[in-house]
């Protein structure tokens, strides 16, 4: 029985290159959690702890009914208050709004055929069996950004600014206005890849 591998079905998807790019992004289904403070913060890693633990519980269910499929990739929405921070610009928002101000939804790529009451009934599952209570919190997410810039952001998170004010400035080249939340794609595992060497796709949603 072949895995589903939703990073090789959906190569555009998990692909960008190292200058701005407009591109067009499908709907798609997610588990997701939401969370707000720095993602240093042991709370964080207890959010991802119940999002992982749903998530893997889901691909075994399924694979039981012979529809393996790969966990894919960590991605995450990111957005802060922006009445109380009008004056910040996209490229600055990472070095001017303290990371404990941050909201977040955390998200894993699903495929097609799991369903929301899969999904309740795992959470379910993982908070009784595993005692993991923020997996009451994991939901299934829908999400369609449509147009979007990105690019490919190599190296620490803390230079992800430089590659942001590439993308403002085509942004504003290309007099587009941003039409959703500021998005995420890991494509290293930061627990183990040196910071020089992550890779991590910025995307953000424009019209």
């Amino acid at each position: 029985m072949e895995k589903l591998d939703l990073s090789k079905q959906y190569k555009a998807y998990y692909t960008a290159t190292t200058k701005p790019a407009l591109v067009d992004i499908e709907a798609a289904k997610f588990l997701s959690i939401v969370g707000k403070g720095d993602p240093s913060h042991p709370d964080y890693g207890l959010t991802l702890q119940a999002l992982y633990a749903t998530a893997y519980g889901l691909k075994f269910k399924y694979k039981a009914q012979n529809q393996d499929f790969v966990v894919a990739k960590l991605e995450g929405l990111w957005w802060y208050d922006e009445e109380q921070y009008k004056d910040v610009t996209m490229n600055n928002a990472p070095t001017q709004i303290p990371r404990s101000e941050w909201h977040y939804r955390m998200l894993i790529r699903l495929p097609d055929y799991v369903t929301a009451e899969a999904v309740k009934s795992m959470t379910e599952e993982v908070v009784a069996k595993k005692q993991i209570a923020l997996a009451h919190n994991v939901e299934l997410y829908e999400m369609h950004e449509g147009k979007c810039v990105q690019m490919l952001h190599v190296g620490p998170f803390d230079k992800e600014p430089e590659s942001l004010t590439q993308i403002k400035q085509f942004t504003d080249e290309h007099q587009l206005q941003r039409n959703g939340l500021h998005h995420e794609i890991y494509l290293s595992d930061f627990n183990k890849t040196a910071p020089g060497k992550l890779r991590t796709i910025l995307r953000e949603p424009v019209k």
